[in-house]
């Protein structure tokens, strides 16, 4: 589609909050938060962000434009995810301030975390630009509060299970099946279609926003 000026601005904007979001999610997950019914990882509320964006995107720049900013998220965060093990690794001057034992557990995060961050990433978002514009196409441009809940919804399923399949599974004896995917996973992806079902206003906004001169 064609675009103006003001429209390519204004998704460079998108795609930096994108950017911020899918770090966060990433570089917060350590700290786990009581949620009042259940306990999750704080980075949990940025997860959202980053499929509300996309979809906003492809309403009105179409699936190539989320597809790019879906690859260009995954080197993102195969980069900082790089520089982060590499920053942990390295060997603390006698000058530093920051307990290096401190620093590695903020920063720190194993092969196996890093791996499933960026499975679980690149295949959730990959079927969430996918899932959009079938629906899309299924209700002829219409209802895009429903189009915005069916792809996320599965989207956001896929990215939990992958994501705790591949870092914890078996990671230790109490690491089982049900642990791992009816424990852990449940209250994440339940926490996750709330936080996407209480954002549906927002695309509307965003879309708005964006196609708006």
């Amino acid at each position: 589609m064609k675009t103006t000026q003001t429209q390519e601005k204004k998704f460079y904007i998108l795609f930096g909050l994108f950017i911020m979001s899918l770090i966060l999610a990433n570089i917060l997950g350590g700290k786990i938060a009581d949620f009042g019914l259940f306990e999750a990882s704080v980075g949990i509320i940025a997860v959202p962000i980053m499929f509300l964006i996309t979809d906003i995107i492809e309403e009105v720049f179409g699936k190539e434009r989320a597809k790019l900013v879906v690859y260009s998220g995954l080197l993102t965060l195969i980069i900082t995810l790089l520089i982060i093990v590499i920053a942990v690794k390295l060997p603390a001057a006698s000058r530093q301030l920051a307990d290096p034992t401190e620093y590695a557990n903020i920063f720190g995060t194993s092969v196996r975390i890093f791996i499933a961050s960026i499975i679980a990433f690149f295949l959730a978002q990959m079927h969430d630009v996918w899932a959009f514009n079938f629906w899309k196409e299924k209700t002829k441009g219409k209802y895009l509060w429903l189009r915005n809940n069916l792809s996320t919804i599965v989207s956001q399923f896929i990215d939990t299970m992958v994501f705790m399949g591949v870092a914890f599974l078996w990671a230790n004896p109490a690491m089982t099946p049900h642990f791992v995917f009816i424990k852990l996973a449940i209250p994440y992806y339940l926490l996750k279609i709330l936080f996407a079902i209480l954002d549906t206003p927002l695309i509307y906004l965003g879309v708005w926003w964006l196609r708006k001169e």
